[in-house]
């Protein structure tokens, strides 16, 4: 009996410490399968060697809407460069399509992406998800998280984050 109520102690606290895990700056990006808005299929392993930016947004977060048009000069800047754009996002086709015509999104977009969203987002100790709107990740070209961020006006950190990371 003493072995079983240890087993199952050792049990809820490995749960626990697993629920609580977070990714941090220098572990790998967890890889992932998705389809994007255009219908191709594509997975994170496949730029290794570029630069990534992934956001997770919203039609409904205020802040994603608002800083859409950075993003875009953004990705301007670096277009022809070794950095890839994605924006992912939980909604699906029939939300997003119109939403994208009155404000052009220059990523590759990747609705319906909730599974990638379990792999990114926090977890607190009960399971539940802990990931603001937008949130940023920059991953390196070996596959690593580089930088994390969520809220407004992160543009600038990931910008030289991504400069950096083009010049080594």
């Amino acid at each position: 009996m003493r072995i079983l109520i240890f087993i199952v102690i050792s049990f809820m606290f490995a749960l626990g410490g697993y629920a609580q895990q977070q990714l941090r700056p220098g572990n790998p990006a967890p890889d992932f399968s998705v389809e994007t808005l255009n219908g191709e299929s594509l997975n994170l392993s496949q730029y290794r060697g570029k630069v990534v930016l992934m956001t997770f947004w919203s039609t409904r977060c205020a802040i994603c809407h608002s800083e859409i048009p950075s993003l875009n000069r953004m990705a301007s800047r670096y277009k022809d460069r070794d950095v890839v754009f994605l924006a992912l996002t939980m909604e699906n086709n029939t939300r997003i399509e119109p939403y994208l015509k009155k404000n052009p999104f220059h990523f590759n977009i990747v609705p319906n992406s909730f599974g990638v969203v379990l792999k990114y987002a926090d977890m607190d100790a009960t399971g539940r998800i802990n990931m603001g709107f937008p949130s940023y990740f920059v991953i390196d070209k070996r596959g690593n998280i580089e930088h994390r961020a969520d809220g407004w006006d992160k543009i600038a950190s990931m910008e030289a984050r991504i400069s950096r990371l083009l010049a080594e």
